[in-house]
């Protein structure tokens, strides 16, 4: 094991073994699909931390934002039921300096800027996975499409982002790039973020919206492929919702089946018998396993123990989990720890 200081340089806060398990490889040195990380809830929520930098701080793996984009507000707006304006920790700071000084309630624009803030003032700092929620989906009429979030990912975060193009290097699509072995170990992806896009709640709800942000951004990238401009793109979709099988064929067009390399889903469903999660893992995709203190025994949802947290931990990571993802924002030790997928 490296010493501490260097292994948080490459963005592992802690490295959690649980009681009887062997002490593997550096997480550090593993490839970043090889790892399982704790994530956060609707980290933007105040009632969880009073500014957004909070949820940075505490070293979790991922972070998730609710975004709306419907026509009855402007922009990009973040908040969990307010469909009209923004309800969050966010304060659209300018440097770090600014950090925890401004009004809150911002945008989707002002948390990109906290994050940037942050992230200029960690350099180093873990790969942060950054979920969104798009709660109705996108509204290009609205010039909030698929490339107009990949205009202001980039704006506000650049270089700071681990893009799709990135990953596929010279494959013809991502499903290809990562069997392959394409992601970066996670000592290589310090200082970086992953962008998660997933349908949302409302949005697969409405049985008028025949186009979900999941096939929406997976087209896109297609499309971005075939015209040489994936460079473009800053973000990854994820099929949502656990399902036996490939569960990408649920998408009738073939061709963008190949981009979807995140699945996310119910961490009860990924691990209640009928799905092989192993068959994530061989691949090298991505899971993300969401309510993770509902899979039986049943722990609380906030507020656990540390060991009945990390003891949930250890066996997600047992089933290949990438993320587990909870409300456990009482517990940064929890939150920031990392062990070795499959473990």
């Amino acid at each position: 094991m490296r010493t501490a200081a260097t292994t948080v340089a490459a963005g592992v806060l802690a490295v959690a073994f649980l009681p009887g398990q062997a002490r593997s490889a550096d997480p550090g040195q593993l490839a970043y699909s090889a790892t399982t990380g704790v994530g956060m809830h609707n980290a933007y929520e105040k009632s969880k931390y009073p500014y957004f930098a909070d949820a940075l701080d505490s070293g979790a793996a991922m972070l998730e934002l609710d975004v709306w984009t419907n026509a009855f507000g402007r922009g990009w707006r973040v908040s969990h039921s307010n469909p009209f304006g923004n309800d969050n920790n966010c304060e659209n700071a300018a440097h770090a300096g600014e950090l925890r000084t401004k009004s809150r309630n911002q945008d989707l624009g002002g948390c990109l800027a906290d994050i940037r803030a942050w992230h200029n003032a960690h350099p180093g700092h873990r790969p942060v996975l950054l979920k969104l929620e798009l709660k109705d989906g996108f509204q290009g009429k609205y010039g909030r499409g698929p490339a107009a979030l990949d205009a202001l990912l980039t704006a506000k975060l650049g270089d700071a982002l681990l893009r799709p193009a990135d990953v596929v290097g010279g494959h013809p699509d991502l499903d290809t790039a990562v069997r392959a072995g394409g992601w970066p170990t996670r000592s290589a992806l310090a200082g970086k973020f992953l962008v998660e896009l997933i349908p949302g709640t409302v949005e697969e709800d409405n049985p008028a919206d025949t186009l979900w942000t999941d096939r929406e951004y997976a087209t896109h990238l297609r499309n971005l492929a075939a015209a040489g401009r994936l460079r473009e793109a800053a973000a990854f979709p994820a099929v949502h919702r656990a399902q036996a099988g490939d569960p990408r064929t649920r998408y009738a067009d073939a061709g963008i089946r190949p981009w979807f390399v995140v699945f996310d889903g119910d961490a009860s469903t990924y691990t209640g018998g009928s799905i092989d999660t192993g068959w994530y893992a061989s691949r090298n995709y991505l899971v993300v396993m969401t309510d993770a203190h509902n899979v039986a025994p049943a722990i609380d949802g906030t507020r656990p123990t540390e060991a009945q947290a990390r003891e949930r931990v250890g066996l997600l990571a047992g089933r290949h989990a990438n993320v587990v993802s909870a409300d456990w924002y009482p517990l940064p030790s929890v939150l920031s720890s990392v062990v070795p997928r499959g473990q």
